[in-house]
């Protein structure tokens, strides 16, 4: 009787801990592609900007601390509600990374157009892109940083998007913000 007893707390203590291993690789598992999209935007909840006004970026390289990456900016169509002759990115003052302003591409609709000029003024902390020709209104459009180096204390950094449209008031009209994570691994 008491042999029967022992195996059958055996059997069910055996029972439970194959559940806990179960439930914990499920877990895990779903907790894994978590871990690795560190590039990317992510869910934010409770950042201070209106859902409407965030937009997606990737980071190609994940955004590790004073290393070298590449930031791919992007701006959906539905932004681009008239023909821009002007891309500005605004950065934070917390920021301390630096970009190569030889390395900085204008992509629209996935292909690379020509620049006039591209100028990054430290001191007021924004890079102005220049395309040789206006992009035109709808058109989904890409700001590709290649070269960055990282701030060297990671955060989470708020970049702002600015245009001057054709036939515009010649005023920078806001667009939308990249909550960019710095370190999240």
């Amino acid at each position: 009787m008491l042999l029967k007893r022992r195996a059958m707390v055996s059997k069910s203590s055996i029972l439970r801990m194959l559940s806990a291993v179960a439930v914990s690789g499920c877990v895990a598992a779903g907790l894994a592609p978590v871990v690795h999209a560190q590039g990317l935007p992510g869910l934010v909840i409770f950042s201070g900007v209106e859902r409407e006004n965030q937009l997606n970026y990737r980071l190609d390289f994940n955004g590790r601390p004073f290393q070298t990456d590449r930031y791919r900016l992007r701006i959906s169509r539905q932004k681009m509600r008239s023909d821009v002759y002007e891309f500005t990115v605004t950065y934070p003052d917390t920021y301390q990374g630096t970009f190569d302003e030889n390395r900085i591409e204008l992509r629209v609709r996935g292909e690379s157009v020509p620049l006039n000029e591209v100028i990054w003024n430290r001191e007021t902390r924004e890079i102005t892109i220049y395309p040789t020709e206006p992009v035109p209104a709808g058109s989904r459009v890409e700001i590709v940083l290649s070269n960055v180096r990282n701030p060297r204390n990671g955060g989470t950094f708020y970049f702002n998007a600015l245009v001057r449209a054709t036939g515009d008031v010649p005023l920078r009209r806001y667009i939308g913000t990249w909550i960019i994570g710095i370190g999240r691994e």
